[in-house]
């Protein structure tokens, strides 16, 4: 077959160009010798120039050499590794000596027949999502910080306060003494939930298969559960970090405890996409189903508020998706979906 109607690929071009031209990204075509044959009116207003100074000149023209070695380098890696695609971040100048981080995609446009253009690429703006992810390192230093000092400004007086209440129980024995020591048990776990929330609830080492019956059993063993009775009807095995898991099954299963009686069943059952854990307790009214993964909410005059905010967060963390609803028995059944089951 011969070439297109002229006419029609010139309202094909013109129609391409109008696209182009209305992205609020750079877009550039070059020749296989690295001179410029397209480039959209977004291109010139971040550049600075007119489009006509830019066209037929050689795209590193206006780049600096450091930019322009490491394009070099990434295309030598998409050769060598055989693809088509590839990216780099730098500092986008201007013409008028300004600069801003950019993100840069480009790729071959694989029309050797004609060899017309040799590549072409599209240029980001990046400035406000570096902006996000400097904040964001920001936050995780403060996290840190927080944590470290829960860990050694928290820890080191409990522990001298635990000390002193061993000595004062060697000299009698005292109602009130035992209340100090359950209130020292109160606020080691505080802090403990503490810390997995600053420096644990939101990442996950690495994934392996995890059969959810057997670590559900594992949980259980070291939760206490009184007269309570654990059904794991799950056959499924998910892709999950291990430990991970093992926090979230563990603050689900104390809170159906704490909150559903010492004699609640516990059913732990699989979704197409997921899997739930429910129990047979009073459950959660509607009203307050929203707020129950807020750190510190809680009903328990004994619980530390932080165990369902850890659940979401270890959810979180895993890409998983989690909402509470009632069980067919009426108690609280949390609902984990987007799973990656084997």
């Amino acid at each position: 077959m011969g070439d297109r109607d002229p006419d029609r690929r010139a309202r094909d071009l013109r129609r391409y160009e109008t696209i182009l031209g209305s992205l609020d990204d750079a877009v550039y075509a070059i020749r296989p010798d690295g001179t410029i044959v397209y480039v959209n009116e977004r291109y010139a207003e971040m550049k600075g120039v007119d489009r006509e100074q830019l066209l037929g000149t050689d795209i590193y023209d206006w780049v600096s050499e450091e930019t322009a070695e490491r394009a070099r380098r990434e295309r030598a890696a998409m050769r060598e590794e055989g693809r088509k695609t590839g990216a780099i971040e730098y500092e986008f100048e201007t013409e008028n000596g300004d600069s801003f981080p950019a993100e840069m995609r480009f790729g071959r446009t694989d029309l050797d027949d004609r060899e017309e253009l040799g590549r072409v690429g599209v240029i980001r703006n990046v400035t406000e999502r570096k902006r996000r992810e400097r904040e964001l390192e920001r936050q995780n230093e403060r996290l840190d910080e927080f944590a470290s000092i829960v860990s050694h400004d928290l820890r080191n007086p409990l522990d001298v306060a635990r000390g002193h209440l061993d000595l004062a129980r060697e000299e009698r024995d005292s109602e009130h003494l035992e209340a100090v020591g359950r209130a020292h048990d109160r606020m080691a776990t505080l802090i403990d939930d503490l810390l997995t929330l600053a420096r644990e609830g939101v990442d996950v080492e690495s994934l392996e298969p995890v059969d959810l019956s057997a670590v559900a059993e594992e949980c259980w063993a070291g939760v206490d559960t009184a007269d309570a009775t654990l059904r794991a009807e799950t056959t499924q095995t998910v892709r999950a970090d291990r430990s991970r898991l093992r926090q979230l099954l563990e603050n689900l299963l104390r809170n159906a405890v704490s909150h559903g009686g010492s004699a609640v069943t516990v059913t732990l059952g699989d979704l197409d996409d997921g899997f739930y854990v429910e129990d047979d307790g009073p459950g959660i009214p509607e009203g307050e189903r929203d707020g129950v993964f807020e750190a510190g909410h809680t009903t328990d005059p004994d619980g530390t508020g932080f165990g369902l905010a850890i659940v979401e967060r270890v959810a979180e963390a895993h890409g998983w998706e989690v909402a509470v609803t009632a069980s067919a028995e009426g108690g609280a059944r949390f609902e984990f979906t987007g799973v990656d089951v084997e």
